[in-house]
């Protein structure tokens, strides 16, 4: 099981309140009302991730721009190497890709997660 930081509860409820575009969208066009459970704005040890599914134990994260330069690479690395010690997979998901396809995206996640159920 993962550590949960209390000391980031109060973050992830205003994160909940304040999402982006592309995460709002994901939620309420997709994972809202997705038949396996998803959680958003999750803690799971010293992350907030944005959307977390306990059954296909996977964190999906939607990013912005400054993840794909170098500070944001090496600190994802990080972050996605620590999620991965608890048996959770860390799917990427580019800003762009939820603007410009979204109907893929939902086909990707929904794809993974199925996977991950036959294996659990």
């Amino acid at each position: 099981m993962y550590k949960h930081n209390p000391n980031l509860t109060a973050n992830a409820r205003e994160l909940r309140k304040n999402m982006t575009k592309e995460e709002r969208r994901l939620w309420y066009d997709f994972l809202k009302n997705y038949p396996i459970r998803f959680l958003r704005q999750k803690v799971i040890d010293h992350y907030i991730v944005d959307f977390y599914c306990s059954k296909a134990k996977l964190v999906i994260e939607i990013d912005g721009s400054q993840h794909y330069e170098t500070a944001g690479i090496r600190s994802d690395s990080i972050r996605t190497e620590r999620i991965e010690r608890y048996g959770i997979s860390v799917l990427r998901i580019p800003n762009n890709e939820v603007n410009d396809n979204f109907d893929g995206v939902c086909e990707y996640i929904d794809n993974y997660v199925k996977e991950s159920l036959r294996h659990c």
